[in-house]
């Protein structure tokens, strides 16, 4: 590429960046399906067995739902149990590593069970539990349609957040 004067100064332009992952679609390669059902399957057991911790399992549940992806805790390494056994990892578009608002974004959907846990245990509880489980499932399968037929595995969270998971070999 030549480098043309600017007009204003007379000096050399600057030469154009490379672009970004996020302006070439496809420049990363999106996890198999054979691994992150599974490692989505292991991070619902977990958040599901501990939402049943009376009061704060709940809380918990939720809390590992939004965070995640984005802990820096050395057995998780900035990504879910389910997709540190499985060898995946969410990454961002732009190449930033994945921190706690990412994980937020792309999980928060995720969260809506562990809050309905934790509204199980009064009267009124139950009430608002029911259509928050009811949501959460209907959004759960809509991130399922998405990971299936998106070109790039990304679903809903995933657009939000700007990320994708891709397959390591740690």
């Amino acid at each position: 590429m030549t480098e043309q004067p600017d007009e204003t100064t007379g000096a050399e332009a600057e030469p154009a960046q490379e672009p970004t992952a996020e302006a070439q679609p496809g420049a990363l390669q999106k996890a198999d399906l054979g691994k992150r059902i599974p490692a989505a399957l292991i991070d619902g057991i977990l958040a599901f067995v501990v939402g049943f911790i009376p009061f704060i399992g709940g809380i918990v549940a939720a809390a590992y739902w939004l965070l995640r992806d984005g802990l820096e805790i050395d057995f998780m390494d900035q990504r879910s149990i389910g997709k540190k056994v499985m060898k995946l990892r969410p990454v961002t578009l732009d190449g930033s590593p994945m921190d706690i608002m990412a994980s937020v974004k792309r999980n928060w959907m995720f969260a809506l069970g562990g809050v309905a846990q934790l509204l199980i245990y009064t009267i009124v509880g139950i009430i608002l539990a029911i259509p928050l489980i009811f949501i959460a499932f209907l959004l759960g399968i809509l991130e399922l349609i998405l990971v299936i037929t998106d070109d790039e595995g990304r679903r809903m969270g995933d657009k939000i957040a700007n990320t994708m998971v891709i397959e390591v070999d740690d």
